[in-house]
């Protein structure tokens, strides 16, 4: 048993789960795994252009004027049914264009509803007010499969009687990285449906107040809704939200030399699965991929027998619609891996460009996919990644939320889900009518920091495997020699958050729910206290108190449960994030940005063992602690609808701050001397960030894997007391 199998159920009554499934996983996704799956395989690399996302008709303008004279703009969420997205092979010869269904950003005007959504462009310190429209017509339910067993809006006091088929997807967008007031910070709970029929219970009104208070930066705009967020998403609900100030202005002549439009890219790469008629596909039921990795080896036993009141068969069936199945669907899966890569909506697209320095902004829009980006030198016709072709250096000028304290030159770079980074390529390193291939050394399996050659262990995994590309850039265009060629050299800028006013240990965990699922969770290390000092006790209510929860709150905690981090108003916090699982999580805090600090290793007690931080982890022994490190001891948790799951708290943590980790900077891929919202927190390390929380209200922080925060890794964060805005 590992910590991805820590469901030892003492505390849920079934038998010990097991099987480490991290490759096997990864195999399932390497290849399509039933016959309605499209094969990626079969469709035409680098043959579409990639859409410009910065396209002046591409970016979105105001309608008008709204109250103080601010720039007002209408954004709606519309069903769309011709997204073109790539071009497949047939069997017999000839080539098809593909198009799907998605939910699309936009407007009823000639350029519509998109995916990626339209681009927001807008200046520092100058407020916007934007108006999100819910288009979405209640047409019998969502593109995809719900798990209404998880914590999600329909989920809530008061909400359970309102359905998909009756009332529509409810939505609410986030605008990614912004410095928000709270009440536009897109809380999963400020949902809205079609004509805003139903509102969340945090519900703040049809327009949201966008005051642009920080410098330069590319931000995106996405779905939060909540237990939906991941499904919104993977239908179409992004775009980018640049800012643009007096030294970045996104136009020629600005004064640090960065390249401007045309020479100014965007990229925002997902993956995702299709069926054979293009549409897309996500994974939810008996015999899809990942199901028996998730659900059936791990014992899981769901809601749900034959002809249940859900879904009376299995909608993927494609051979006979009638038979029934053996219940257990829709269902969440722990985390979602595609086997297409997409970038603004095309599958495998290409970008002619000149012999000269462009500027990318990279955004990893991914469920759960970490990726380790490379560039090579190809020839014009390769649509292969070889070792024999050379590796191309690139420099990182910037990340999630600005520019850099100075540029990194680099040859591979980590790229979390969520997170943003702001690169120059120089293309004069390829001679003209080649190809540079933008490749991704990351696998297709959750990320623990091994990436390249130490996962090829399994070859299998790899023979097939096309999400080794994203994407090319064929360098055939003539040079426009009246436009400068220029590249900055005055990159100077980065964090500077300050000293810390206060500490707060903060944690990453994984446990089970009351099904047996595997559940990620966040928590603390340690008695948790208000932002005066005060301890945060559990609630006195039955469902902890049947659960043997009381006292102060520490360990791992659910979403709904009473908030746990509670800066004090215009403080500086260093954040200590704990991973206790065995896995990386991409970690984000909203409102704030901060500085990534250090990193050092968990020190464990050496009673425990590598795969397992917990004594006695086969329940034979009684063997006590040594007392020279941390580890983890099972804990309930109580779930949304009352019913109790479990997860791990940390003891003896005084003692777990192990040496510090000197050895995770540019050379291994990773670059962190710019604002962040987004950090990669790996298994068995402290991550330690600073950040400054300037405005009041409820917020947020959860792991950016969308699946995990729909599965309740994602916790509170309020600045200040909490009071009127709660």
């Amino acid at each position: 048993m590992t910590r991805r199998q820590v469901l030892k159920v003492g505390m849920i009554g079934g038998a010990g789960l097991v099987l480490p499934w991290k490759l096997k996983l990864g195999k399932a996704y390497a290849v399509p795994q039933a016959a309605f799956l499209n094969d990626p395989e079969k469709i035409k690399k680098f043959l579409s252009p990639v859409p410009d996302a910065l396209y002046p008709s591409f970016i979105y303008s105001p309608v008008g004027m709204g109250s103080g004279r601010v720039p007002h703009y209408e954004v709606g969420v519309s069903a769309v049914s011709n997204q073109f997205w790539g071009v497949k092979e047939l069997p017999g010869g000839g080539t098809t264009r593909l198009y799907t269904d998605i939910y699309g950003y936009g407007m009823d005007d000639a350029v519509g509803y998109t995916w990626p959504g339209r681009t927001f462009e807008v200046q520092s310190n100058r407020p916007i007010q934007v108006q999100w429209i819910n288009n979405l017509e209640p047409n019998g339910g969502h593109l995809f499969p719900v798990d209404e067993t998880l914590h999600w809006c329909y989920s809530l006091p008061g909400y359970t009687r309102y359905s998909l088929s009756a009332d529509g997807v409810p939505i609410v967008v986030h605008v990614h990285g912004h410095h928000s007031q709270y009440r536009a910070d897109g809380n999963p709970e400020e949902f809205f449906t079609y004509r805003w029929r139903v509102k969340g219970p945090r519900f703040r009104g049809r327009t949201s107040i966008y005051d642009n208070s920080q410098p330069a930066g590319n931000l995106w705009y996405h779905d939060h809704a909540l237990g939906i967020t991941r499904l919104n998403v993977y239908a179409g609900m992004a775009g980018f939200y640049f800012v643009r100030d007096d030294m970045d202005t996104g136009l020629q002549g600005n004064p640090l030399d960065l390249p401007a439009h045309p020479y100014e890219k965007a990229y925002a790469i997902q993956d995702r699965m299709f069926r054979t008629d293009g549409q897309l596909f996500y994974p939810a039921y008996p015999g899809d991929p990942a199901y028996e990795g998730f659900i059936t080896d791990e014992g899981v036993t769901l809601h749900g027998e034959p002809n249940n009141e859900f879904f009376p068969y299995n909608p993927n069936n494609y051979s006979d619609d009638t038979v029934l199945w053996d219940g257990g669907g829709p269902t969440a899966l722990a985390e979602f891996f595609g086997d297409h890569m997409v970038v603004n909506g095309r599958a495998w697209p290409k970008e002619d460009v000149e012999r000269r320095n462009y500027r990318l902004h990279l955004l990893n829009g991914c469920d759960s996919r970490f990726m380790v980006i490379r560039f090579r030198l190809a020839r014009l016709t390769d649509t292969t990644i070889y070792d024999t072709q050379p590796v191309l250096n690139f420099d990182v000028i910037g990340s999630d939320q600005g520019l850099s304290s100075e540029i990194k030159t680099v040859d591979h770079l980590v790229f979390e889900p969520g997170s943003r980074y702001d690169i120059i390529f120089d293309f004069k390193q390829a001679p003209f009518g080649t190809r540079v291939i933008m490749e991704n050394i990351g696998g297709d399996v959750p990320f623990n920091g091994l990436f390249g050659e130490d996962l090829d262990e399994d070859e299998d995994f790899f023979e097939n495997r096309q999400t080794d590309r994203i994407m090319a850039f064929d360098v055939i265009k003539t040079l426009d020699t009246s436009i400068l060629d220029v590249s900055p050299t005055e990159i100077n800028f980065g964090p500077n958050v300050g000293a810390p006013d206060r500490y707060r240990k903060v944690a990453l965990f994984e446990g089970s729910d009351e099904f047996g699922r595997l559940q990620p969770l966040l928590g603390t290390v340690g008695p948790a206290t208000d932002f005066i000092g005060r301890d945060i006790n559990w609630p006195n209510t039955q469902p902890y108190i049947d659960a043997g929860l009381t006292g102060p709150m520490e360990g791992a905690i659910a979403w709904h449960s009473p908030t746990t981090e509670n800066p004090a108003l215009n403080t500086t916090e260093e954040w200590e994030v704990w991973n206790g699982t065995g896995d990386a999580h991409p970690v984000h805090l909203h409102l704030v940005h901060f500085e990534i600090v250090a990193r050092y290793e968990i020190e464990w007690d050496s009673a425990t063992n590598e795969e397992d931080r917990v004594l006695d982890p086969d329940g034979i022994t009684t063997d006590p602690p040594v007392g020279d490190g941390t580890y983890l001891v099972e804990q309930p948790v109580v779930q949304h609808n009352g019913e109790t799951g479990f997860g791990f708290k940390l003891m003896n943590w005084e003692d777990g701050v192990g040496d510090e980790i000197t050895d995770i900077d540019a050379t291994s891929g990773y670059v962190e001397n710019a604002r962040h919202d987004m950090v990669t927190a790996l298994p068995d390390q402290i991550t330690v960030i600073r950040a400054r929380f300037d405005k009041p209200g409820r917020f947020v922080w959860h792991c950016h894997i969308l699946s995990h925060e729909d599965h309740e890794m994602m916790r509170t964060l309020y600045v200040g007391p909490e009071t009127g805005s709660r």
